[in-house]
């Protein structure tokens, strides 16, 4: 249980909502396979694979949405019925009209839908109600948007707001390659990207090479801002930063992975939950680093106005990790 990218927003702090309720309302909206004549279907899942659709580990909550898609291509209903249409054509002397090809399409696709083959994936969302994020491992904002979209179709209330600081990430990202130093407890790696404004877009990207040369000075002198950066914090965790604010190929090292116990490996339970445990862990002392090293929140968020800051303890490899109220039922 380790994300990959992190899409994050706030929740204000102290939000009027508990495990108990969040599993009520969730389970309103549970996820079933598609109907006959359905394209899609979406709905909660169990992050293990039981009946608990919140996975509570130490105060933070995992969620799961399942989505299945049928894979019925547009070309496949075309080749039907261009098929039908011309053997129609033949029978009766003249071809169908607009209206006919369109009616036929739609009668191809419902008799084609309860035999087209299906795909499952899932998404996870991490929400820390201490501190008020909530965090969807998605590659982009428009894919955590389903995510989102699902939560407000399903909670009374969600009051979510985007995360925003101070500084853009463009112009810190830029001051900091500028500078040849990262902020505080960062340091910079070797993958950058960098792309004009002007309306060529033209971009440079560097990969495994070192950033600190005249090279890369002297595109953003002529004025292409960086759009993505490596970094590592704290010696702990990889990343991309976006000019976007998302974190992006994120990467827990192994003095993080090597926490989770022998015994833990050969339960597939207590690994998920020991996995949990320290990735929220990392993440929750890593977030407000991002957001520090951005020039704080802007004034007047909610999360700001309530002045969160309460942090989760980084798990030692000595000390046993919470386990989750969930029932017997192994991952699936």
């Amino acid at each position: 249980m380790w994300f990959k990218n992190l899409q994050v927003y706030r929740l204000p702090a102290h939000w009027d909502m508990s495990a108990e309720r969040l599993e009520e309302q969730l389970a309103k909206k549970p996820f079933h396979p598609c109907g006959s004549q359905d394209m899609e279907s979406r709905g909660w899942l169990s992050p293990l694979g039981n009946e608990v659709l919140v996975h509570a580990v130490g105060g933070q909550w995992l969620v799961c949405l399942g989505f299945e898609h049928r894979l019925l291509p547009s070309s496949v209903v075309k080749q039907e019925a261009d098929e039908r249409a011309e053997e129609l054509a033949e029978q009766q002397g003249f071809k169908l009209g607009r209206k006919q090809l369109k009616e036929l399409r739609e009668q191809v696709t419902q008799e084609l839908m309860p035999r087209a083959f299906t795909r499952r994936r899932r998404m996870f969302a991490w929400i820390d109600p201490i501190n008020g994020w909530l965090v969807v491992d998605a590659a982009s904002q428009s894919k955590a948007e389903d995510m989102l979209e699902q939560l407000r179709h399903t909670l009374d209330s969600f009051p979510l707001t985007l995360l925003r600081t101070e500084l853009s990430p463009t112009s810190a990202m830029a001051d900091w390659l500028a500078g040849g130093e990262a902020p505080d407890g960062f340091t910079i790696d070797q993958d950058c990207e960098l792309r004009s404004v002007a309306e060529d877009k033209a971009a440079v990207r560097y990969a495994r090479h070192p950033l600190e040369g005249d090279d890369v000075k002297g595109h953003l002198e002529a004025g292409k801002l960086p759009t993505r950066l490596a970094l590592t914090f704290d010696d702990r965790i990889s990343f991309v930063l976006t000019e976007k604010l998302e974190i992006k190929r994120l990467d827990f090292l192994d003095i993080v992975r090597d926490q989770v116990g022998e015994a833990d490996k050969d339960d597939a339970e207590a690994l998920f939950n020991a996995e949990f445990a320290l990735m929220t862990g990392e993440l929750a002392h890593l977030l407000p680093a991002v957001v520090a090293a951005l020039g704080g929140e802007l004034a007047g968020t909610p999360a700001q106005t309530d002045a969160v800051s309460a942090e989760l303890p980084r798990l030692q490899a000595d000390k046993p990790v919470a386990q989750a109220v969930t029932a017997d039922d192994p991952p699936f």
